[in-house]
């Protein structure tokens, strides 16, 4: 499939804002955030920031991006419609919980708790219909598995605890259960990823040229042909090839600079405090999204379409 670069930065940087944001409700909810009004709004922003510029860069990748309204009216049967839908309701619940730990920390403790509970689900909801979005794409196999969305809840929580990290200790704190959370996502995520490349590399979609065209029954089907004589949007955005060598160093970027690395960098960080903590904990939210960027570039460029069937492809 075509990576294309609004999709990309959609499903990381609203991930990672989503991720950070129901952590830090979370977080204020138990008693864990530091009392600090700066700190608290710049997490609400930099979260905020990140889900809404996520948001509008998907629109980017449709035909007419005015239209975008539309697809709101078919939550029924369209996960893309759910997502919009519950990115929208989420803004309430957060934002009102927002309000009240920055401006109102007295205003009625026990209701708002709830509401900040609900917007902590709403989050949650929202990461899991983004994912469903290509888990629910039957013939892309390397989408619709059960893997497409454990990764996306995982990659969420992993980016967001990582970004609280960095910004705890930016503003001079250092949150032991936090750094905990951020490196057993980390491991967790890493996991994950992992499990998900050998599914796809031992593996194949049930579709073959021979059931895509219906002549099975006569024996092995090879192209003669090509359908078209130029290039068309089929070929364009679901007829992508990336070489085998160049997924492998992706692959090893990705886990590197996305999983491992971060992890080092925050344990380091831990031991050596002060301006040494400040830094590795950056460091490790740069080098993570350079490799999560990677990671879901390569998302996109793995997966193989049915109907690249009709093109010559051996297998979906």
């Amino acid at each position: 499939m075509h990576p294309a670069k609004s999709v990309i930065f959609f499903t990381t940087a609203s991930g990672a804002g989503y991720g950070l944001l129901a952590l830090l409700i979370a977080a204020t909810i138990g008693g864990l955030f530091p009392a600090d009004f700066w700190l608290a709004f710049a997490g609400y922003a930099l979260s905020y920031v990140l889900i809404t510029a996520g948001l509008l860069s998907s629109t980017f990748h449709l035909g007419h991006p005015e239209r975008a309204w539309r697809a709101l009216t078919q939550w029924r049967s369209s996960w893309l419609s759910r997502e919009g839908v519950m990115a929208i309701f989420t803004f309430l619940p957060t934002g009102l919980y927002g309000l009240h730990h920055l401006f109102f920390p007295d205003l009625l403790p026990g209701v708002m708790a709830l509401v900040g509970g609900i917007g902590i689900l709403a989050c949650i909801a929202t990461v899991y219909c983004t994912a469903m979005i290509y888990a629910s794409l039957k013939p892309v196999h390397a989408w619709a598995n059960g893997y497409v969305p454990m990764g996306y809840l995982l990659l969420a929580l992993m980016t967001g605890s990582v970004l609280l990290n960095g910004l705890l200790a930016a503003f001079g704190y250092a949150a032991t259960l936090i750094v905990l959370l951020a490196v057993v996502a980390l491991v967790a995520a890493l996991i994950w990823k992992i499990a998900y490349w050998r599914f796809l590399d031992t593996t194949k979609s049930i579709s073959t040229p021979e059931s895509a065209t219906g002549l099975g029954e006569f024996g092995s089907v090879k192209l003669f042909e090509a359908p078209h004589t130029e290039a068309n949007y089929l070929m364009k955005e679901m007829g992508f090839r990336i070489a085998r060598k160049h997924a492998s160093v992706l692959r090893k970027i990705a886990l590197g600079a996305g999983f491992i690395l971060p992890i080092v960098l925050i344990i380091i960080g831990l031991y050596v405090g002060g301006i040494g903590l400040i830094a590795a904990s950056l460091l490790a939210v740069i080098a993570m999204a350079i490799g999560i960027v990677t990671e879901r570039w390569l998302f996109f460029a793995e997966a193989r379409h049915t109907v690249g069937l009709y093109y010559g492809a051996s297998h979906a």
